[in-house]
């Protein structure tokens, strides 16, 4: 599966100054691993990551990632390394500079030689979500399209006001719930190789010319999650993903430690 991870996240400033906003951290992990993690439950191992922005992050999360999370003794001298209890990920990582400046079309035109002639998962670095991945590969496959796109209800963001009237007294406030928003794109794609043939190179953006080609050729099926979902846009994003990780029910935790 292809996983786009190559913008500035320039609305999360605070954390994207040092680091690409996928690897910002949630729980001590960055977002990126939970989104794999998400994969790897439905038994998609075989990764190739789309890198731009500060790519070397990536590379050297991935490179030094056994030593981050198992112990081991190390003999200085000769340089060998004995494991005392491995864990690592049954994972194959393939992570690709596409470039700062190519736009998310571009990224995964770049990609056309790792993904293969095959059916493939796209999602974005920067969000997480329930998402049963067996049954939206099952969806797409009984659709028959060129790409399958998950859409997710619109999280409201906003208090709702209610006012008299004649708009002068607030009569209530509550905060705005799900049924307030509309469906929008969640990510989480399910694409055939004919997507490559919409692209025309690095200045496009995924979610503009190439789908509207898709759209136009009757090529877009669109699959309804029903569970949650959020993105990572701001601070405030981060800070909300990170205390229900806390907690210990993030609901886009489905495999098990």
């Amino acid at each position: 599966m292809a996983l786009l991870a190559g913008g500035f996240g320039t609305r999360l400033s605070e954390e994207t100054s040092i680091r690409p906003k996928p690897m910002v951290e949630i729980g001590g992990r960055p977002i990126m691993w939970h989104i794999m993690k998400l994969y790897a439950h439905y038994g998609l191992n075989d990764f190739v990551v789309l890198g731009g922005y500060k790519v070397e992050f990536i590379r050297d999360y991935f490179l030094r990632y056994q030593s981050m999370v198992s112990d081991f003794t190390i003999d200085l001298g000769t340089g060998k390394v004995d494991w005392l209890e491995a864990r690592t990920e049954n994972w194959r990582v393939t992570v690709l500079d596409t470039g700062p400046d190519t736009m998310t079309a571009g990224r995964i035109k770049r990609a056309q030689a790792h993904l293969g002639n095959e059916t493939f998962c796209l999602t974005y670095g920067d969000g997480v979500a329930d998402v049963n991945i067996a049954e939206l590969l099952e969806f797409h496959k009984t659709q028959g399209r060129w790409c399958t796109v998950t859409a997710v209800t619109q999280p409201g963001r906003f208090g709702a006001l209610s006012l008299s009237d004649d708009r002068t007294q607030v009569r209530g406030f509550r905060e705005k719930g799900t049924h307030d928003g509309g469906l929008i794109n969640g990510g989480f794609f399910v694409c055939e190789p004919e997507i490559f043939s919409v692209i025309d190179g690095d200045h496009q953006m995924w979610e503009e010319a190439p789908m509207d080609r898709i759209v136009e050729a009757g090529q877009l099926s669109s699959y309804h999650h029903h569970g949650y979902w959020q993105s990572m846009d701001s601070l405030r994003d981060k800070m909300t993903l990170e205390n229900i990780w806390s907690s210990g029910k993030a609901p886009w935790k489905v495999w098990k430690d």
